[in-house]
C-alpha cells in the first residue's frame, strides 16, 4: 500500500483566489476566553490552540472536510508497509526572523514533543517514532515501530507545530514566538486584548488585510454588542443563545459547522466510589443526554458516544445505557453498596464552554434523583486546566477536542502509555489492545469494526460519560466574506478573509 499526496504550490493554502492586499485594512476580532499559555506543544485548552494555529505551523493541516492539506510540508508519502512517513518539506517555508524552516527544526520540535519532561499535550500520538533521519534540508523520514496511518492526521495538529531549533536549545519556547504561521505576534495584554500583524514572507500565499486585533469579551453578549457597534468584524461563539440572536441583527451573518469537540462528564475513577464499576454505570444510566443538550445548548446538537468523526461515529442508541434508566441505576448502586447514595464534587470552568455551568447543575440535578449529592465547583480557565491535567477532580465537565481518526483521538488517554493517564484515571487491557490494533490495521472497514467496538467497551466501562456533540459559531459583518467553518473549530480559515473598503 502506498498513501502519497503532493500538491503544487499553485494550489497553495491562501494562495488561490485572494484579492490584492487592500492597504492598511485590519481585522477586528473578538472572542470570549484568551490564551492560557503559549508553548504550542504543551497547550490543550481550545483558547490557546486558536491563537497558536495562526502564529505556528504543523508539518500538515486538516482542511475544512477533514482533509489533510501541505503546511510546511509540500508532500509526504508512506512506504508499502506503512512503517516510514517521508515529508518534504516548501523550501519557502521561513520562520518569523525570516531563517528557513529545515529538517534539523522537524527533527528538533519532534525529539522535544517526545521528550517527557517538556509534558507535551499529544506526546502519545507520536511514541511509535523509532528514528527520524534528516538527508538533506528539506527531507524528514520518520522510522516507526509497526504500521501507523493514523500518525499522519495526528501530526496535522498545533500540538506537533514546528518550531526552531535554536529557541528549543535556547529554552525559549512559550515565552518568545518565532513561528513560521501567517500572523507574527506583535503585542498581547493577557485576558485584554493582542495584535498580529500578516507575516508577509509566509509561504502560504498573500492575506487580503494587514493584521488582527483580537479583543477578548468574557461576556458573549458584549461580543454581540461589539459586531453590532462595528468594533469587531468578526467573531468566535460559544454560547448557542448568543448565536442565535445573530441573524436577527442587520448586517451580521452566522456561521455554523458540526463539530468534533464533544461534552463529556468526566469520572474520577481513582477516587472513591467512582473507582467501582457499577457506579459509573448507574451515573451513566441515570442521565437524560437529550435533556441536558435541550436545556443547556438550546438542542443544538447531537447526542454522542465516544466516536464523533463522522468515518466512525455509530448509533449513540446502540450503547451502554444511553437511554435514561433511574431505576438501573438505583439497583446498580445499592449492588456497589451506595444504596443511599454518596457526595461528590463536580468541577467546571467559567466562560468555556459557556454552557458548562449550567451543564453541571443538570447533571447536580439528575443525579440528586438517585441519591447523589453532588457540589459544583467553579473554576477560572487556567485554574481548571491545572486541575484538568493533574486529575485532581472527582468529576469534571469538560469539553474536549475531537479528531478525525480515532486513534490520534485517544490515544493519549486510553492506552497504558496515553500521556494523559492523569486525566483519564482508568486503563484497562481490553481498551489498550483495542487501540494498538486500530493503529496498524490499515483496512478502512476493519479498522471501523475495531473502533466500534472500543467505543461499545468504553461506553459500558463508563469512565467518563460521553453527552453531546455541537457546533462551532462565528459571527461576521457584511464586508468580511471567504471564512469556511470547519467540525474542527479551527480558525485558521481567517487566511482567506477578504475585507470590503
Amino acid at each position: 500500500m502506498t498513501i502519497a499526496r503532493t500538491l503544487v504550490s499553485a494550489v497553495a493554502i491562501g494562495a488561490a483566489g485572494i484579492a490584492a492586499p487592500l492597504g492598511a485594512q485590519t481585522l477586528n476580532v473578538a472572542w470570549s476566553q484568551d490564551a492560557t499559555g503559549l508553548d504550542p506543544h504543551t497547550q490543550t485548552a481550545f483558547a490557546s490552540i486558536r491563537l497558536l494555529e495562526l502564529l505556528y505551523e504543523p508539518l500538515v493541516r486538516l482542511g475544512p472536510n477533514l482533509e489533510i492539506q501541505p503546511a510546511i510540508a509540500e508532500s509526504w508519502e508512506f512506504s508499502d508497509d506503512a512503517t516510514t512517513l517521508t515529508f518534504r518539506l516548501d523550501p519557502e517555508a521561513t520562520f518569523h526572523d525570516g531563517s528557513p524552516v529545515t529538517a534539523a527544526d522537524v527533527k528538533a520540535s519532534f525529539e522535544r514533543i517526545l521528550d517527557e519532561a517538556t509534558g507535551a499535550s499529544a506526546r502519545a500520538n507520536y511514541t511509535s517514532i523509532t528514528g527520524i533521519e534528516t538527508p538533506d534540508e528539506h527531507t524528514v523520514v520518520f522510522q516507526l515501530d509497526g504500521p501507523n496511518v493514523p500518525i499522519l492526521n495526528g501530526m496535522g495538529s498545533i500540538n506537533a507545530a514546528i518550531v526552531p531549533a535554536s529557541a528549543i536549545e535556547a529554552g525559549t519556547v512559550g515565552t518568545e514566538i518565532m513561528g513560521s504561521g501567517p500572523f507574527t505576534l506583535e503585542q498581547r495584554t493577557p485576558n485584554a486584548n493582542a495584535s498580529l500583524s500578516v507575516y508577509e514572507d509566509w509561504h502560504g500565499g498573500g492575506i487580503a488585510y494587514d493584521g488582527i486585533e483580537v479583543s477578548i469579551l468574557p461576556d458573549e453578549t458584549a461580543i454581540l454588542a461589539s459586531l453590532r457597534a462595528g468594533q469587531a468584524d468578526f467573531a468566535l461563539l460559544n454560547d448557542p443563545l448568543v448565536a442565535t440572536l445573530v441573524p436577527r441583527a442587520d448586517g451580521l451573518e452566522l456561521n455554523t459547522a458540526p463539530t468534533l469537540s464533544y461534552h463529556v462528564l468526566q469520572l474520577n475513577a481513582s477516587r472513591a466510589p467512582m473507582g467501582e464499576l457499577k457506579v459509573r454505570q448507574a451515573i451513566s444510566c441515570a442521565l437524560d443526554r437529550q435533556d441536558i443538550l435541550d436545556a443547556a445548548l438550546l438542542g443544538e446538537g447531537e447526542v454522542t458516544g465516544p466516536l464523533t468523526s463522522p468515518a466512525y461515529r455509530n448509533d449513540p442508541s446502540t450503547l451502554f445505557c444511553y437511554e435514561q434508566d433511574q431505576d438501573r441505576a438505583r439497583q446498580l448502586l445499592t449492588e456497589a453498596g451506595y444504596a443511599d447514595g454518596f457526595s461528590a464534587t463536580i468541577m467546571a470552568a467559567n466562560g468555556e464552554p459557556p454552557t458548562a455551568a449550567a451543564e453541571a447543575q443538570l447533571i447536580q440535578s439528575q443525579l440528586a434523583e438517585i441519591g447523589i449529592d453532588l457540589s459544583i465547583e467553579m473554576q477560572e480557565m487556567n485554574v481548571y486546566v491545572d486541575s484538568w491535567l493533574a486529575g485532581d477532580f472527582d468529576m469534571a465537565v469538560a469539553l474536549n477536542g475531537g479528531r478525525a481518526d480515532p486513534y490520534t483521538m485517544y490515544n493519549r488517554y486510553w492506552t497504558k502509555d496515553g500521556n494523559l493517564q492523569n486525566v483519564a484515571n482508568y486503563i484497562d487491557d481490553t481498551l489498550d489492545s483495542l487501540m494498538q490494533e486500530g493503529r496498524v490495521e490499515t483496512d478502512e472497514a476493519a479498522r471501523k469494526e475495531i473502533f466500534a467496538e472500543f467505543e461499545r467497551h468504553l461506553a459500558e466501562m463508563a469512565p467518563w460519560v460521553w453527552l453531546y456533540t455541537g457546533y462551532t459559531y462565528t459571527a461576521q459583518r457584511d464586508g468580511v466574506e471567504g471564512f469556511e467553518a470547519t467540525p474542527t473549530g479551527s480558525l485558521f480559515g481567517l487566511v482567506d478573509v477578504t475585507l470590503s473598503e
